[in-house]
């Protein structure tokens, strides 16, 4: 996630909420997607970014983000920063919100947003950043036992990265267990504070992942822009195990660059080669309903084995933001897009 807002004090609860969705079939598109789907509830028309999706006690959960209230529309109480919605289904298609993870810390006292989940022996472990500090922006962990109410960390946040090649602001973290590690991959910035690329850091998996707990790997990016696609912003890692490689999905381009998302691939999570100079999801064409980009990956892998890339996108250059999801296919640990001929709703 890379808008910058800058919002004002004030901490908040875990909240439920009902409120209004947007929920449509599939779009008209270039890119075969299963569904398009966003929240209205702070800004009174679609706006929902940041997907992360898991499997937990039979249904499916996402994560995403929630902008500000407009202030003709928030509740009593309510936060002025980002949040993080959770939404909650039973085929992938059709979402509806549960919940919301307000700020509660006060590290996350301007906002939270960008989640990723992960399931760790049977319970829910929230990865999310703060939001509105820019280069002080870091890392923070969260755990539930049912994927709706979380224990915050008392150690948050838990992760910022150090050295020279970075201004030290940690964002969009992503997990995976790997050789008896727990992966951290997060966006930060360059020095410079212009330049959006990837690093990674550890924790042993039997670890509680407090602060005390990570390393960072490496003194340098593992993932920096360098073709014309990717501008000057790679962000947005979300990686799957494919046999003894780790394949990253990534966000190339900041926002409405337009945003488009390629993929990599490693043998130890370190060092990593892109499979093409190509995106795998580009943007729509003109006129689509994600003309404006096609961004912020996140990969997930249903109980039978079969995978989906959810992403945001939009047509009007962020004034509204929605999320959808495109089904992957294999070739060993290469991914491909299945066809629109062959995609089934569940």
């Amino acid at each position: 996630m890379n808008m910058n807002y800058f919002p004002s004090l004030l901490a908040g609860l875990l909240l439920a909420v009902s409120t209004h969705a947007v929920e449509t079939g599939p779009g008209t598109t270039s890119v075969p997607v299963r569904f398009q789907w966003a929240d209205s509830s702070r800004l009174g028309r679609p706006f929902a970014k940041d997907p992360s999706v898991i499997q937990f006690q039979g249904h499916y959960l996402m994560y995403f983000s929630l902008p500000p209230f407009a202030t003709n529309l928030a509740p009593a109480g309510a936060p002025r920063g980002w949040s993080v919605g959770i939404a909650q289904s039973t085929n992938l298609v059709d979402w509806k919100k549960v919940g919301e993870l307000w700020p509660a810390q006060a590290c996350d006292k301007n906002g939270l947003c960008a989640a990723g989940a992960r399931v760790l022996n049977g319970r829910v472990h929230l990865f999310y950043q703060t939001y509105g500090n820019f280069p002080k922006d870091a890392i923070c962990h969260a755990v539930s036992a049912d994927g709706i109410h979380f224990e915050r960390d008392a150690s948050n946040p838990v992760f910022h990265p150090s050295g020279d090649w970075n201004n030290g602001r940690a964002i969009d973290a992503e997990v995976i267990p790997f050789d008896g590690r727990l992966l951290l991959f997060f966006a930060t910035r360059d020095a410079t504070g212009k330049t959006q690329e990837v690093g990674v850091a550890s924790a042993p998996l039997n670890s509680d992942f407090s602060r005390p707990t990570w390393t960072q790997l490496g003194d340098k990016p593992i993932l920096r822009p360098e073709l014309p696609w990717e501008t000057r912003c790679i962000e947005a890692p979300t990686v799957t195990r494919r046999g003894d490689q780790l394949v990253m999905f990534y966000a190339g381009g900041y926002n409405n660059d337009p945003q488009q998302i390629g993929v990599a691939t490693s043998r130890d999570g370190v060092n990593w080669t892109r499979q093409s100079n190509l995106p795998l999801l580009p943007n729509g064409r003109a006129g689509e309903w994600n003309s404006s980009e096609s961004g912020h990956p996140g990969y997930f892998a249903d109980e039978t084995g079969r995978s989906y890339l959810f992403f945001q996108g939009n047509n009007d250059h962020g004034k509204t933001w929605r999320l959808s999801g495109v089904e992957l296919v294999w070739q060993g640990s290469t991914p491909q897009l299945k066809s629109p001929q062959a995609a089934t709703h569940q």
